[in-house]
């Protein structure tokens, strides 16, 4: 499998782009969420009356735009797997309110948010066990690594970590963080997951090297995301056994 460090040029005026996926069955879609109010206001007409109730509840117009524009996209792109207009789509929450089909199509499905842009994986021709997630952060993001490291990382982790200096060890700290983050959110999880017990090994790809179940090396593939330099992606697919 080829490394995703390189990517092609895109439009950054493109809202919705279609990214490579890591395997066949799988798609990745990179969106931005700061649009204009009028197109925002007509994406939010696809939602449901309790989406709209959530959207209203966010603090600043910013937050409720984005994820208006968001959620929007996601049933877009679903509506469009499913061949039903993106209205009809009928979600609910799973674990810990993970989002899922109402009633599973043999489809699975993830989405990560950071400021303006979303990151949203449909993998519908995999097995029928199988669960995606996926996680993005901006790579300019400050984080206490240091700290960060002590709470979520293994001792191995951390060892590697502390030669590096400051600004390679966040990095590197926030590629580490996006692969336990994109696992736990395909297992639903999410902050519940034993971080410090899943060792993630860095190389040409990221490797799942030990966890407790669910999180067993044979169960899980880790794929670079093939984003904007500005950005860190990881996509983790499981498959259950």
């Amino acid at each position: 499998m080829s490394h995703a460090g390189v990517c092609p040029a895109r439009s950054a005026r493109e809202p919705v782009q279609l990214l490579k996926g890591p395997v066949p069955g799988f798609a990745l879609w990179l969106c931005r969420l700061d649009l204009d109010p009028q197109s925002t206001a007509a994406m939010a007409r696809s939602l449901s009356a309790p989406e709209r109730d959530r959207a209203a509840r966010f603090g600043t117009d910013a937050l409720r735009r984005r994820w208006i524009v968001g959620r929007a996209t996601l049933r877009s792109l679903l509506g469009a797997k499913l061949g039903v207009e993106p209205h009809a789509v009928e979600l609910k929450a799973g674990r810990r309110g993970r989002p899922e089909l109402a009633t599973p199509r043999g489809l699975d499905f993830n989405v990560s948010h950071t400021q303006a842009v979303a990151l949203i994986a449909i993998a519908d021709a995999l097995p029928p066990v199988t669960r995606v997630g996926v996680d993005i952060e901006r790579a300019d993001r400050a984080v206490n690594s240091d700290g960060l490291a002590r709470k979520f990382l293994t001792e191995r982790e951390r060892a590697a970590l502390a030669p590096l200096d400051g600004d390679s060890r966040r990095r590197r700290f926030l590629r580490l963080w996006t692969c336990k983050e994109a696992m736990s959110k395909a297992t639903g999880d999410a902050l519940s997951a034993p971080f410090r017990d899943i060792e993630v090994s860095m190389g040409e790809e990221p490797k799942l090297v030990a966890g407790p179940p669910p999180y067993t090396p044979d169960a899980w593939q880790l794929w670079v995301a093939c984003v904007p330099t500005h950005l860190i992606a990881t996509v983790g697919i499981w498959r259950r056994n």
